[in-house]
């Protein structure tokens, strides 16, 4: 009888361990499929929208040239950006002062720093002129003349008239003469250059005189003699200070120029 209940009590034990088994099976088998399904959805979060990189090949960029007085001035700085920076494309639009540039962000950054060391105010100059005129010695009246010069730009005053002059040529067609009328300038011209540099400030100018002589050339009433006296100078200027150039001597009559300068700094 103990024999007999030795047995069941066995095989109860053995059906505890098998479900005991199977349960533990199920688990295991059911982890391992709650765990694959959080990977599986993991996978398009690998590439956000916002985190996509795009390759730029270049960017655009107008600069606007703020001190240019003259178009070789947006000329010279489009040379120079083209041989510091071959690569980029450069185009000048000098209607609008402005320099449009497609390049790398590195050559922009670069062109955007060189415009600002380049791009720089020139300096104004006021150059005032004094004609001092003597007759046998004696004074005869003086002429003052005013320029405003922009650095490293020439300036021009002209006072006087224009006188016609008239010349022929032969039409070999009609085989009859043509009359031609050209004017030319009589009086007086003053041309400046200005230039600031380390030792000081530099002028560069022409004075003129011309007029017309009272006798006749013998050709006709139509071809007038013109005298003309020029004097070219190249000098140091101290701002403020009367600086002589030379002095003219009238053709014919015993008069006498001396011409002055004196220059000043407006900006």
């Amino acid at each position: 009888m103990q024999l007999k209940s030795d047995a069941t009590e066995r095989r109860w034990k053995n059906s505890v361990r098998v479900l005991i088994g199977l349960t533990l099976a199920l688990t295991l088998v059911a982890r391992g499929a709650g765990a694959q399904t959080p990977q599986a959805e993991a996978k398009p979060e690998d590439s956000k929208p916002n985190e996509v990189k795009t390759t730029i090949q270049g960017i655009y960029q107008t600069f606007y040239i703020a001190n240019v007085t003259q178009q070789t001035d947006l000329t010279d700085i489009s040379t120079d950006l083209r041989n510091m920076l071959p690569k980029a494309k450069l185009y000048p639009m000098p209607s609008q002062n402005a320099i449009s540039m497609y390049g790398t962000p590195d050559d922009v950054q670069l062109a955007r720093k060189m415009i600002a060391e380049l791009d720089r105010p020139r300096k104004i100059y006021r150059l005032a002129y004094t004609i001092t005129e003597t007759d046998s010695g004696k004074p005869a009246g003086t002429q003052h003349y005013a320029l405003i010069a922009t650095s490293r730009q020439k300036t021009v005053l002209k006072q006087g008239s224009k006188v016609p002059i008239i010349t022929e040529t032969f039409d070999s067609e009609n085989s009859t003469p043509k009359s031609q009328v050209t004017y030319t300038d009589v009086g007086l011209l003053i041309e400046a250059t200005v230039d600031g540099n380390q030792d000081g400030v530099g002028l560069m100018t022409e004075v003129v005189q011309s007029s017309l002589a009272e006798e006749k050339s013998g050709l006709g009433a139509q071809d007038p003699i013109i005298r003309q006296t020029s004097l070219n100078a190249i000098s140091m200027l101290t701002p403020g200070k009367p600086h002589v150039l030379g002095s003219l001597d009238i053709p014919g009559t015993a008069r006498k120029q001396e011409i002055e300068v004196v220059l000043e700094v407006v900006r």
